[in-house]
């Protein structure tokens, strides 16, 4: 059964000629045969794909299809039998071209040069190099040295790859263009030449300290500076610190991933911080004064109001994060965690049972309200039964 070519590209019978052409170009991008070598499945995919967008991209020849199906192409009607318009070379060049030097240009690894269609010298490879830092570095920013596994061009050929005195040569196999054309059934596929990479060159007489590469495998050291106020997780682009290119093509990035260590006082919430400080249980009863930690290593003075409660948290203004890139920082809230003595002595013993005695009970409203309440739930809870 003939396919429908609607269905092929995975698209409307009213989609634009946008949406074909989108649909094709993701299609054939997955199904070319040089991202799926060897595999006959593929390689049947593409061809119906390429005839669906042949038939689909037309005006005249979409308008037919709708109109009469497959039978439009029969008896050599509208450009040959069963062939959707192809010739003989594959796909037909008007319809094609456009879109298949965008498809080529991203197997090719970027745009072609002109005069030709070899590649310019393969860009190196991004790196990527982990690292942590502590709180006080993230708010205050830090300069680290690290030291990353790359390569660099060779300093005996100079990137080229080439011995001394000697140079690279066309490529035979195809004629410095960097590509070569395969038949496949009724298309013609136009590959990267295997012999040369896309060069358009090769190296007769490679470099004996680089083995033609034009790099040697070398860790570099290097002194990276990372802002004020960054965070868990923030990646930071180096760009042109990666792995030197093939033969003089220029340098990859390096891409710094960097975690913030968990810190011994503090805890972060964006430009936050979050501080729980410990009094004691006279301190908050009696109301006093405090010092607490700030982030930059200062200190700072909070007053204690007579019958602070536990969780209670005072807001300290600019006293949090620096903010990465931006002006201004964040708030320090501090949180009290009110203590109940421990390993009292015979007189604090006794002095707390004088405090009970006389009325204590009567000082701590909120447990008294909470157990009336409860004694009222059980009695309710009785009547019930």
């Amino acid at each position: 059964m003939a396919q429908d070519y609607y269905s092929t590209l995975g698209i409307s019978k009213d989609a634009d000629e946008k949406a074909v052409k989108s649909a094709f170009r993701k299609l054939a991008m997955k199904y070319h045969p040089d991202q799926n070598q060897g595999d006959a499945e593929a390689e049947k995919k593409f061809k119906e794909i390429g005839e669906a967008y042949e038939v689909l991209s037309d005006e005249q020849k979409r308008a037919a299809y709708d109109r009469f199906g497959h039978a439009a192409f029969q008896n050599g009607g509208m450009g040959g039998a069963g062939g959707g318009g192809f010739n003989r070379q594959g796909f037909s060049a008007g319809a094609f071209s456009d879109i298949f030097d965008d498809i080529f240009g991203e197997f090719m690894g970027g745009a072609r040069q002109q005069g030709g269609g070899r590649r310019s010298p393969g860009r190196g490879a991004d790196l990527k190099h982990e690292m942590s830092i502590s709180l006080s570095e993230a708010y205050a920013g830090v300069k680290k040295t690290i030291t990353v596994p790359s390569s660099e061009a060779c300093d005996n050929c100079e990137g080229s790859g080439s011995e001394p005195g000697s140079g690279p040569s066309t490529c035979g196999t195809c004629q410095g263009q960097g590509r070569v054309r395969a038949q496949q059934g009724f298309f013609t596929v136009e590959r990267t030449c295997p012999t040369c990479n896309g060069q358009g060159q090769v190296i007769t007489d490679p470099c004996t300290a680089c083995n033609g590469q034009g790099r040697l495998r070398k860790d570099r050291t290097l002194q990276v500076e990372i802002p004020a106020g960054v965070e868990d997780g923030t990646r930071i682009r180096l760009a042109g610190e990666g792995e030197a290119g093939v033969r003089g093509g220029p340098f990859g990035d390096l891409y710094l991933f960097v975690s913030v260590d968990d810190h011994d006082l503090f805890e972060r919430d964006g430009p936050d911080l979050y501080c729980i400080v410990h009094v004691p249980m006279t301190t908050a009863a009696l109301g006093g004064e405090i010092e607490a930690p700030t982030i930059d290593g200062g200190r700072v003075k909070i007053k204690i109001p007579p019958g602070a409660q536990p969780g209670k948290k005072f807001r300290l203004r600019a006293k949090g994060m620096t903010m990465l890139r931006r002006k201004g920082t964040g708030d320090m809230i501090v949180e009290l965690m009110v203590e109940t003595p421990v390993n009292l002595t015979v007189r604090q013993k006794e002095l707390l049972q004088e405090f009970c005695e006389a009325g204590g009970d009567e000082a701590c409203p909120q447990s008294k309200g909470f157990f009336a309440r409860a004694r009222e739930f059980w009695d309710q809870m009785k009547d019930a039964s």
